[in-house]
């Protein structure tokens, strides 16, 4: 498995389960680390059904902002998957965070891991110009977070209508 494989698209297209896939296709166990909030019934909902997905060979952790140092403390061992660094960001920035330091901390880390990482994050950039500031913000914010990321993970795949497209490496260099 590679050591650091990105995975990004729209929403429910496919993501998560084929990050859980590829997590734990070398073991067969896999470390969840999770960094949604449950602020509202609705996100309770959405956190329980990928919940009811994983079963006894996930080990889960929650970890809303201190993602770099969870990757340092699972090093070492089972793959771990990363879901999803769009929340993780989105913690950041309303935490009022310097997020930008935070993502160049990660991709940093990520060059130094020796057990896989697997990071799911959403493509927000595709739809139209968000009407207000602080989603116009996020939307840039998440933009430079997937290139930083993707720049360091020897795998980025697009997943689109639950098909995954293999983006980086690739065969054809602009």
């Amino acid at each position: 498995m590679e050591k650091s494989i990105l995975i990004t698209g729209g929403v429910r297209s496919g993501k998560s389960e084929l990050a859980e896939r590829l997590a734990l296709r070398p073991t067969g166990r896999a470390v969840y680390i999770a960094t949604a909030e449950a602020w509202d019934d609705e996100m309770r909902d959405r956190i329980a059904t990928h919940q009811a997905r994983r079963g006894p060979e996930w080990s889960n952790h929650h970890v809303p902002l201190h993602l770099v140092e969870a990757l340092d403390r699972t090093d070492g061992g089972d793959p771990r998957l990363v879901d999803c660094l769009t929340l993780w960001l989105t913690n950041l920035m309303l935490g009022d965070h310097d997020w930008r330091a935070a993502g160049e901390t990660l991709a940093d880390a990520l060059t130094r891991q020796t057990a896989p990482v697997v990071l799911v994050t959403n493509e927000v950039g595709a739809g139209i110009v968000p009407e207000n500031k602080l989603a116009r913000d996020f939307r840039d914010a998440a933009g430079w977070l997937n290139r930083r990321v993707a720049e360091v993970s020897d795998t980025v795949i697009l997943t689109v209508a639950g098909c995954p497209i293999k983006v980086k490496p690739n065969d054809n260099p602009l």
